[in-house]
């Protein structure tokens, strides 16, 4: 994510990143403002209610004095972070309007694609680039621990070792369990991490889903999501979850693109090259992180396990599902060739049938994902491998 990052800032086009809250975007954004040269820069962080002022007038060119009374010279070249730019809804046209006009690099960030879709991409089409920014995959993890174990340059083709697995082993079963925000990561302690991943939660809820939709309501939102959080791999059923919450089908839809939308959640679709041999094409529900899930909901650990490695194949392409009528599916597609059923701990049997099942779909490439060591079976992929 960086180095694309860092070549971005050399274009007149605005850098643009989201993800959700605590997923290391201001970090990010801070440490790119350290790597201009230029000292005609600066940082606006707008959960400083006074720094929204900067951009209350409805006047440009005051706006523009608000600019210069930060010490920001519009003679030159110029470059403006702005934090978390979904709290000032009037931003994107104020962006718009100096972009056009003046010599000035926005570098920005929001936690939102929800607000992204319905204000910012419209009035800035053309003019900017989107990175989105996840919680950490293994790797990164590993990485964020200080373990310097080197990434496969196929990983599909791997088999487990013992070494590896003895070795790092414990380190994916707390990534499976706890997640990977990156100060969730950090903590010293199991209690602290719980204690962390609540607060994300709490802070999720009362920020994020209050401020980025008119039709939000925290209780709502919140038995909407642990309702969601006990589904995960399951397919959408928006009438079910009508029933049970006692809300208005299109209200619980509106929750789940909101909750879409912010990247608390992902939906994936069904993969349809064979439309008359599909199930009802439903989307299947999986979590950003495993560790926020947990929070939500007594998930079983093969559920957790399921919702981590969607968030590790995630990174690496398109992600869809396969489904038919008489039961059989296959949990993730990537890039619709590559076939991935997971299993805490895989067998003969279960590669057979995802062969068979594959052979149905016309897809040519497919491995088990197993979590722990098979007695007496080797022919599958160690989760902690994909990374």
């Amino acid at each position: 994510m960086y180095k694309p990052l860092k070549e971005h800032l050399e274009t007149n086009h605005i850098t643009v990143l989201t993800g959700m809250r605590r997923t290391g975007k201001t970090t990010l954004v801070k440490q790119l403002l350290t790597e201009i040269e230029s000292k005609n820069k600066i940082y606006i962080d707008l959960q400083i209610l006074s720094n929204q002022d900067i951009f209350a007038p409805r006047n440009f060119e005051a706006i523009i004095e608000e600019f210069k009374k930060k010490g920001l010279s519009f003679a030159e070249r110029a470059y403006v972070v702005i934090d978390e730019i979904q709290l000032v809804r009037e931003i994107p046209g104020i962006l718009k309007y100096l972009y056009d006009n003046y010599n000035v690099k926005f570098i920005v960030t929001g936690s939102s694609s929800y607000y992204m879709k319905n204000l910012f991409t419209e009035s800035l089409a053309g003019r900017k680039r989107i990175f989105e920014l996840f919680p950490l995959d293994f790797g990164e993890f590993l990485i964020f621990k200080n373990i310097k174990a080197s990434a496969s340059a196929n990983f599909f083709d791997d088999k487990i070792t013992n070494f590896e697995y003895s070795w790092l082993e414990q380190y994916y079963k707390e990534y499976v369990k706890f997640g990977g925000f990156p100060e969730v990561v950090l903590a010293a302690t199991e209690k602290e991490k719980m204690e962390l991943l609540d607060e994300i939660i709490s802070s999720y809820v009362n920020l994020d889903v209050v401020s980025l939709a008119d039709f939000s309501n925290r209780q709502n939102a919140y038995a909407i999501m642990k309702m969601l959080a006990g589904r995960v791999g399951a397919k959408l059923d928006y009438s079910k979850l009508s029933r049970l919450s006692g809300l208005p089908r299109q209200d619980v839809q509106n929750y789940v693109n909101l909750f879409e939308g912010s990247y608390l959640i992902s939906t994936i679709p069904v993969l349809t090259k064979n439309p008359d041999r599909e199930i009802v094409k439903a989307q299947k529900l999986y979590f950003c992180d495993s560790g926020l899930l947990g929070i939500l909901a007594d998930v079983g650990s093969g559920v957790r396990f399921e919702n981590s490695v969607y968030a590790q194949l995630r990174q690496l392409g398109e992600i869809r599902y396969y489904a038919l009528r008489n039961g059989k599916e296959i949990d993730f597609i990537l890039k619709e060739k590559i076939a991935f059923e997971v299993k805490e701990t895989p067998t003969e049997i279960d590669r057979s049938n995802l062969a068979s099942t594959a052979k149905m779909a016309g897809i040519d490439k497919y491995r088990l994902v197993g979590k722990n060591k098979a007695p007496n079976f080797e022919d599958y992929i160690w989760g902690g491998s994909i990374r």
